[in-house]
């Protein structure tokens, strides 16, 4: 485990089809509390994961990284972290959805897999005025700024992030860092059980509980909750 007591650089990991402005209100208020460098990733449509994991590699060069990351930036922060030990400061894991790398069944998987096919089928602009009638405000608004900027690779990276496997239990056992489990008990694509699981599977973990209508009114509360038990924690193991 590294051995300073703060992390070189936060690298923030948006979700699915999301973007680096809304990983950037999670994280940032809590980073700049505190004084840590920050850095919010803009995933590349056309390959998602790669440039996510490009950033991270790019970010260990200078030091130890926390990884932080939301839905599926959550899944690739923690499969970085895993296989990057000596680099690593810790994790914030934000709204997982699924664990073991079979996501049939993954609600995340499955929405972001039918949203592609419905964006190939009808349009952009179809599919964005369905979302925003059925979606809160504040989640409508930043999936129209971002599918719009990712339009028209966002079918592919959706596609992507539907087939995308999710860290195993073995994989989350693995991981041997600090890490700050975020999950909301009301979501329906990212179900609390699935940060239950997490948090019982990954052996230095802690889980905080939120809301969905809480994330909305500040969604800094991710990088508040995150680092609020990160940095202690990590702290007390040196």
């Amino acid at each position: 485990m590294p051995e300073s007591p703060r992390p070189a650089l936060v690298v923030a990991l948006p979700g699915t089809g999301s973007d680096a402005d809304f990983a950037r209100r999670a994280f940032g208020p809590a980073c700049a509390a505190v004084d840590l460098p920050f850095l919010a990733v803009e995933p590349d449509p056309r390959a998602v994961v790669e440039s996510c994991r490009a950033a991270l590699d790019t970010a260990a060069r200078s030091g130890a990284v926390l990884a932080a990351g939301i839905s599926l930036g959550a899944a690739i922060a923690v499969e970085w972290a895993a296989a990057h030990p000596d680099s690593v400061f810790g994790v914030i894991a934000a709204l997982p959805a699924w664990t073991g790398s079979d996501a049939r069944d993954c609600p995340a998987a499955l929405s972001a897999a039918a949203t592609a096919a419905a964006l190939r089928a009808d349009g952009l602009d179809a599919v964005l005025e369905r979302m925003r009638a059925d979606s809160p405000r504040w989640l409508a608004e930043a999936l129209t700024r971002s599918w719009t900027a990712q339009w028209p690779h966002l079918p592919d990276a959706l596609d992507e992030a539907a087939s995308y496997p999710w860290p195993t239990p073995e994989t989350l056992a693995s991981l041997a860092v600090p890490t700050s489990v975020v999950s909301a008990v009301d979501d329906p694509v990212h179900p609390w059980h699935v940060g239950q699981e997490w948090t019982a599977l990954i052996p230095h973990a802690e889980l905080t509980r939120i809301t969905l209508d809480a994330l909305g009114a500040d969604p800094a509360i991710l990088g508040a909750h995150g680092l609020h038990h990160l940095l202690p924690r990590h702290a007390a193991q040196r």
